[in-house]
């Protein structure tokens, strides 16, 4: 690939904002699950308040996903974007407040809540907006630069978040989060309001309208079986929820040792994000995606069998990599194949699947491993990993061929769609 055509994204002005904002978001999040929970257990000395503080969270993220969709596809994503930030930027500050010498536990929960409902609206918005800031040709491109971004400051920013904990305090740590989120209020401020395309008269309620998004979505076995593939690979075949575990009873390489074990699958995506800059996943994009699922599978079985260290480590920096390589071609597929004025509905019906393997894969291995024990629960996940990548194989013959070669999307025409739903409602 010619050195051009790996910063293709990069060569737009508001990309590189919207990458700037990207990275400034993430550190904040991420260093405000460390700070939030590490207080929160400090306070607590209660294990029970770190799951409540996830669900607190979860709950208003993953059930307003959906509306949220509805309205990224109805008004102005940016705006969208400037006012969801702004909450996270008062909800850091005033959970700095609420962090005096008697901290407000539940004033706390209710800063998290908003955060969550921040993010029920702000996420779908964010992933409808990045394709209005770069052409179609460069959709790729620019998937695997804010992948790589992501998974960057995903490694960081929970760091970020221990060390200003430690050297500016609980308040100070708080502070240095809203900063971070100002700072991605300010970049996405750089970048020029966006028209909102919508098909001319359309006037559909609400809950037709989620509907719509759904309805495109069930009905394109290219987006359904991607989303199943990190749907199912997420939820039975991740390990990162068991990981202390490991570190304690199975490897007893103790605190510092899992601080290894949980970077080193984001060490892995990193990496091979940056590659994909170079070399994108866009011929037989289909076929390398059910591989490297299939290879996060295998990856996952091996460090359920290992018992050394470097193994370990390297099983987990390999199924980092391949879920990187899966993460491009994913976005990249839902970029391509979704007309515009249905990017927030058909991202939010992407989220929901991200979010619930997220959530519910964890409490799913915790439940497996009290039941089957942890190392069978991990290797089981695996095998079942591969079985679901032979299902959609078998079953989903357009994934296989498929090419990201910046085509427009195959599935029936978004507008026909639109007026079958309308008619079948009127019927």
């Amino acid at each position: 690939m010619s050195a051009p055509a790996q910063t293709s994204a990069l060569r737009f002005p508001e990309f590189r904002w919207l990458l700037a904002s990207s990275i400034s978001s993430t550190f904040a999040s991420r260093a405000l699950a460390v700070v939030i929970g590490y207080q929160i257990y400090q306070i607590t000395k209660n294990p029970l308040a770190l799951g409540w503080l996830g669900l607190v969270e979860a709950v208003p993220a993953l059930g307003l996903a959906l509306v949220g969709g509805h309205f990224a596809d109805r008004h102005d994503r940016r705006r969208i974007l400037l006012i969801t930030r702004s909450i996270l930027i008062i909800s850091a500050v005033l959970m700095a407040l609420l962090s005096g010498a008697t901290p407000n536990i539940l004033g706390l929960y209710a800063l998290v809540f908003a955060s969550g409902l921040a993010r029920g609206f702000g996420d779908p918005a964010a992933s409808a907006f990045e394709t209005q800031v770069v052409p179609m040709q460069a959709y790729v491109n620019a998937s695997s630069w804010l992948g790589s971004a992501w998974q960057g400051a995903s490694i960081v920013g929970p760091a970020l978040g221990g060390f200003a904990f430690d050297l500016l305090g609980v308040r100070g740590a708080y502070l240095l989060i809203a900063a971070f989120q100002l700072i991605a209020w300010l970049s996405v401020q750089r970048i020029a309001p966006k028209p909102v395309v919508q098909p001319e008269g359309e006037q559909e309620p609400i809950g037709q309208s989620i509907r719509t998004g759904v309805q495109f979505v069930t009905r394109d076995p290219v987006l359904v079986g991607s989303m199943a593939l990190d749907l199912f690979a997420v939820l039975f075949g991740g390990a990162v929820a068991l990981l202390p575990v490991f570190a304690s009873d199975i490897l007893n390489v103790g605190a510092r040792g899992l601080g290894f074990l949980i970077a080193a699958p984001s060490v892995g995506a990193l990496l091979v994000m940056l590659w994909a800059t170079h070399r994108p996943p866009v011929r037989n994009a289909g076929r390398t995606l059910l591989l490297n699922i299939a290879g996060f599978g295998v990856s996952i079985i091996v460090f359920a069998l290992s018992t050394n260290l470097y193994l370990s480590l390297a099983a987990l920096f390999f199924s980092g990599a391949f879920d990187g390589v899966s993460m491009v071609i994913r976005r990249a597929i839902l970029r391509l194949r979704t007309p515009d004025h249905l990017r927030g509905r058909v991202a939010s019906v992407s989220l929901l699947f991200i979010g619930s393997s997220n959530e519910i894969g964890a409490f799913e291995s915790g439940l497996a491993a009290g039941w089957l024990g942890t190392v069978r629960s991990v290797w089981l996940g695996g095998l079942v990993t591969l079985g679901v990548v032979s299902i959609v194989a078998a079953k989903v013959p357009e994934l296989r061929r498929l090419h990201l070669d910046g085509s427009p999307p195959e599935p029936k025409d978004d507008l026909e769609l639109e007026r079958s739903s309308r008619l079948g409602n009127a019927e």
